[in-house]
C-alpha cells in the first residue's frame, strides 16, 4: 500500500461525491467535544467511582485511572500511526481490515457497531430513569423512564440530521458545564489541601494502593469510563486536515480523561478521608443512590444548590454521551453500506451531508433494544444500563486489540514508518496491557453487568456471535473492509 493511501475525504473542495461526508467540518476542538461528551464525565464519575470505592480498591481508585490511561495511551500511539496512512468513517474496520485482512475488518465493523449501539441503548435507560426522577420531583409529572427515553430519540435523530457541527456545538455546551463545576471543585479542594486526612497521595498513588482490595474491579471501570476516546479517528472524513487534526485530537482526549477521573477520584475520597471513603461509598451504594457519595462533597463546598443544579447535569451528561454514540453508529453503518456489506442506501446522506439514512436506521436500532425492557418492565438501571454496559465495554477491549495487532502486522507488511516506538514497541506494550484488562472484565463481568447465570453466559457470547455474524456477511457477499482505496 503506498503511504498516501487515504480516504476521498481529504480533498477539501465542495465538489465531494455524494457518498462523502461533508469535509472540514471539525478541527481539533470540535472532535475533542464530540470525544469527550462520550465520556459523559459527570455520568463517570458519579456512576463509576463510588462503586470502584466501596467494591474495588478502595482511596487507591486513581491509581486506577492512572493505570488505564497509560494503557489506552499505548494503544493511542499505534492507533495515530495508523490514522495518518488511513481515513475512513469506519475507523476500526479499516484499521484491523487493512493489518489483518478484509473478512477480520468486516466482522471488526459489526462488533464496534454493536458496541456503539448497546452503550447507547444503556445510556438511554440510565437517562429515562435520571429525567423521569427529576421531572417527577419539580414538576410533579410522573412518567414512566422509557417515555422520555423514546422522546429524546426523536430529538438526537433531529440533532444528528443537522450535521456534525451542530451536534459538536450542543455536546459543547453540556461538556462545559459538567467539566467545569467537578474541575473547579477537584482544583479548589486540591489548593485547600484535601480533606480532614490531608491530600493522601500515598493512600490513594502508591503501588500498595494500587493493588489492595480488588484492583481488577477498580481499573475495570476506569478503561469503561474512557470508553470513547478512539472517536476521534471515525471523524477523520469530516477533520480539516485529518492527519494533524486526529492525532492531536487523540492525544489530547486521552491526556485530558486521565488526568481528569484520577484528579477528580482523588479529591473525592480526599475529602472524605482515605480511611473513610470506603465506608462512605458502601453507605451510598446501599442507600440506591451511589451519586449522593460524589455530590455531597461538592454541595458541602459550594452550597445547597448544587444538589439542584447536579442531577439535571447529569441527565445532559447522559444525553451528550447519547448524542455522540448516535453520531458514531450511524458512521459505521453508513461505512458499511458504502463498502457494500449492507444495503447501499444506508449511505445516502441529507443536504447538510449528513448520513440521514444511517441516522435513521440507527434510531430503530435504538427503539428496538430499549423497548423489550419497557415491555418487561425490566429496571432501566440495573438491567439495562448494567448489561449493555458491560457488553459494550468488552466489545470495545476486542476491538482495541485486535487493532493494536493490526497496527503491528501492518508496519511490518509495509514499512512505511521506520519509527519502531509507534509502530511495534508502544502497539505491543499496549496489546498486553489490553489482553489484561479483557482477562479482568470476564473475571469480572457479573459485578459490571449486573447479570448472573445464563444471563451473563448470553452477554458474553453476543460479542464473538456478532463478530462471526460479520464474518459470514464478507464471504458471502465477497466483500470486506480495509483500507480507503484499496
Amino acid at each position: 500500500m503506498d503511504s498516501q493511501t487515504v480516504s476521498r475525504a481529504q480533498n477539501p473542495k465542495d465538489t465531494a461525491p455524494a457518498t462523502q461526508l461533508k469535509p472540514n467540518a471539525l478541527g481539533v476542538l470540535g472532535i475533542l467535544f464530540l470525544v469527550l461528551s462520550a465520556q459523559a464525565p459527570l455520568t463517570g464519575i458519579a456512576g463509576t467511582v463510588p462503586i470502584s470505592v466501596a467494591t474495588g480498591n478502595g482511596p487507591g481508585t486513581p491509581a486506577a485511572y492512572v493505570l488505564a490511561g497509560a494503557v489506552i495511551l499505548l494503544f493511542s500511539v499505534g492507533f495515530v500511526a495508523m490514522g495518518r496512512h488511513l481515513v475512513a468513517a469506519g475507523a476500526f474496520s479499516a484499521y484491523i481490515g487493512t493489518g489483518l485482512g478484509r473478512t477480520t475488518g468486516t466482522g471488526s465493523a459489526f462488533v464496534a457497531l454493536f458496541a456503539y449501539c448497546t452503550i447507547q441503548a444503556a445510556m438511554y435507560g440510565l437517562y429515562g430513569a435520571v429525567v423521569s426522577g427529576l421531572v417527577a420531583e419539580h414538576a410533579g409529572l410522573d412518567l414512566p423512564w422509557w417515555v422520555w427515553s423514546l422522546a429524546t430519540m426523536a430529538v438526537v435523530q433531529a440533532l444528528g440530521a443537522m450535521g456534525i457541527e451542530m451536534g459538536a456545538k450542543v455536546l459543547a455546551v453540556f461538556v462545559l458545564a459538567e467539566f467545569s463545576i467537578l474541575t473547579v471543585f477537584a482544583l479548589v479542594a486540591l489548593v485547600k489541601g484535601g480533606g480532614p486526612e490531608g491530600l493522601g497521595i500515598s493512600d490513594s498513588f502508591s503501588p500498595g494502593a494500587a493493588l489492595q482490595g480488588a484492583p481488577g474491579v477498580a481499573v475495570m471501570f476506569a478503561v469503561a469510563s474512557m470508553f470513547g476516546f478512539e472517536s476521534t479517528a471515525i471523524y477523520g472524513e469530516e477533520a480539516r486536515e485529518p492527519r494533524r487534526t486526529v492525532p492531536r485530537a487523540t492525544y489530547l482526549a486521552v491526556v485530558v480523561v486521565t488526568v481528569f477521573f484520577a484528579v477528580t477520584s482523588w479529591m473525592l475520597i480526599s475529602s472524605y478521608g482515605a480511611s473513610r471513603a470506603g465506608a462512605a461509598a458502601g453507605a451510598a451504594l446501599e442507600s440506591g443512590d451511589s451519586s449522593g457519595f460524589v455530590f455531597a462533597p461538592i454541595a458541602a463546598e459550594f452550597g445547597g444548590w448544587v444538589t439542584d443544579v447536579l442531577p439535571i447535569l447529569l441527565a445532559t451528561s447522559l444525553f451528550a454521551g447519547i448524542l455522540t454514540f448516535h453520531n458514531s453508529a450511524n458512521r459505521y453503518l453508513f461505512s458499511l453500506g458504502r463498502d457494500g456489506l449492507l444495503p447501499r442506501g444506508l449511505c445516502t446522506l441529507n443536504r447538510r451531508r449528513a448520513p440521514w439514512t444511517a441516522g435513521c436506521v440507527q434510531t430503530v436500532v435504538a427503539v428496538l433494544l430499549v423497548v423489550p425492557f419497557a415491555l418487561a418492565d425490566l429496571d432501566p438501571v440495573l438491567k439495562l444500563f448494567s448489561w449493555f454496559s458491560g457488553v459494550a465495554v468488552l466489545a470495545m477491549m476486542l476491538l482495541y486489540l485486535l487493532t493494536s495487532v493490526s497496527v503491528i502486522v501492518f508496519f511490518r507488511r509495509e514499512r512505511l514508518d521506520p519509527r519502531l516506538w509507534n509502530t511495534l514497541i508502544a502497539p505491543s506494550l499496549g496489546a498486553l496491557g489490553l489482553a489484561a484488562t479483557i482477562w479482568l472484565i470476564l473475571d469480572n463481568f457479573t459485578a459490571l453487568s449486573g447479570g448472573q447465570g445464563s444471563t451473563v453466559v448470553w452477554l458474553v457470547a453476543s460479542v464473538p456471535a456478532v463478530m462471526a455474524v460479520g464474518v459470514v456477511v464478507a464471504r458471502v457477499t465477497g466483500r470486506g473492509v480495509a483500507a480507503p482505496g484499496d
